[in-house]
């Protein structure tokens, strides 16, 4: 079995992956999960320190929501939403409008990259729909919203999409407010020149930008940038004065991840569309959302030869199994006191960060809920290469010997569990971080 799994690895192509340096590596086959725990076709075991790519919620096994999604199928596998409903959709919109103040319709994807194209369509399309057309968009430097044409569009990074830039949509961009290696020695100060910048290019745009795109309460993707109080509120403030759409992407950042089950909430802002994905399904299955308001549901009605239906649909739209694991996954949440939990292991994060503060090869540390980043720099410059390789390798390679799975942005440190995982794990994840950081000095 082993020599076999060796042998099919080769065939597949790793995202975000030069597979040039992969095929170097002894690269591990996870095959089955216990608890936190991934573990390998050896028969070693790696503490799950990056939530299976943002995701993981409760670990890996057996659960109240591995059941609900077995007792699915055992009912019906997969059935359409063209044309048809399901019981497990509707109740899952049902929680998710009552959870997200202010929504009142919900849009099923497979995805947060479609949940993202989703909306760019719905906001694009109430303008149209409105006979007051609108086709600009607006985003923050720094964001991330995915990997299709429009989620690129507003979420640009160039490392990542400057060989795509042909296929994509001109976007207006506002300054991210992150501090470090800015020109300013305070966050009032940062926050005030980019929310001048931001209406500026609003106004500028007035009756033609159809929404601000803007991941909530943080930036993951785009380097873990932490928001300073009342930003998001007061670009909020703004799209209302200029009549734009606020399109907020809670795909990575809501559920829990920074500290609130709906961060808009806690942001004090309220969007006209907003996303949710990843641990919505607590990551065991592909299930995204995209809410909106009755106001703009409403623009979407009409007589069939109106032709102002939202025309965007997949094959596993809704999918029964997926919205089955939804339900039980949230239900999971008010049963076990998440959020309590999440707190607490919050609080010991930070105090767990300030022993990072020491070390010479740390240039800033961003921190928010069960989400840090700990900016590795030498003498002023981000800390990329090694001698013999890249840092964001050494990181990878030296924490899998060390049997917890961690994976860096570049030369960002990122601490992204599981949300359930416990204080013991947690301080295992940053017992490593801390070793590979000593190690890192001296090298």
């Amino acid at each position: 079995m082993n020599s076999l799994q060796s042998a099919d690895k080769r065939f597949v192509w790793h995202p975000y992956t030069q597979m040039r340096d992969w095929s170097k590596w002894d690269n591990r086959v996870i095959v089955r999960g216990e608890g936190f725990y991934l573990v390998d076709s050896e028969g070693n075991r790696y503490l799950d320190g990056t939530a299976s790519m943002w995701c993981n919620v409760w670990g890996h096994g057996p659960n109240e929501v591995v059941e609900a999604m077995k007792d699915q199928l055992s009912n019906i596998q997969h059935s359409t939403l063209f044309g048809l409903a399901s019981e497990p959709s509707a109740r899952l919109a049902k929680k998710l409008v009552g959870l997200a103040r202010g929504m009142d319709r919900v849009f099923y994807t497979d995805n947060g990259s479609s949940a993202i194209e989703v909306a760019l369509k719905m906001a694009l399309q109430y303008w149209h729909n409105r006979c007051r057309p609108k086709k600009e968009f607006v985003s923050l430097e720094h964001g991330y919203h995915g990997d299709t044409v429009g989620a690129m569009s507003v979420g640009y990074i160039e490392q990542f999409f400057g060989a795509y830039k042909p296929l994509l949509k001109k976007v207006h961009r506002i300054p991210s407010p992150l501090l470090y290696g800015s020109r300013f020695d305070n966050e009032k100060d940062l926050m005030g020149w980019c929310l001048e910048k931001a209406e500026k290019t609003l106004k500028k745009l007035e009756g033609r930008c159809a929404a601000l795109v803007m991941e909530s309460g943080a930036q993951i993707a785009g380097g873990v940038v932490i928001y300073p109080r009342g930003f998001q509120k007061e670009i909020s403030k703004l799209c209302k004065k200029y009549d734009t759409l606020l399109i907020l992407d809670e795909i990575a950042t809501g559920f829990g991840r920074l500290g609130s089950m709906i961060e808009y909430a806690a942001q004090k802002s309220q969007p006209d569309i907003v996303c949710f994905g990843k641990a919505l399904t607590a990551g065991y299955f592909p299930l995204a959302v995209t809410l909106t308001t009755e106001k703009i549901f409403a623009e979407f009605l009409g007589k069939y030869s109106d032709n102002k239906q939202l025309y965007h649909g997949h094959t596993f739209t809704g999918h029964p199994v997926g919205c089955a694991a939804a339900l039980a996954n949230l239900d999971l949440y008010e049963k076990r006191n998440l959020m309590q939990q999440i707190q607490q292991n919050s609080q010991y994060l930070k105090q767990r960060l300030t022993e990072f503060t020491k070390s010479d090869i740390v240039g800033d540390i961003r921190h928010k809920g069960l989400l840090a980043g700990i900016e590795l720099a030498r003498k002023g410059k981000p800390l990329i290469n090694l001698k013999k390789e890249r840092v964001g390798y050494f990181i990878m390679r030296e924490s899998l010997e060390r049997g917890v799975h961690l994976r860096p942005l570049g030369n960002i440190m990122m601490i992204i569990p599981p949300l359930a995982m416990g204080k013991e794990e947690l301080e295992r994840i940053m017992d490593v971080n801390l070793e590979l950081v000593k190690k890192l000095e001296k090298l």
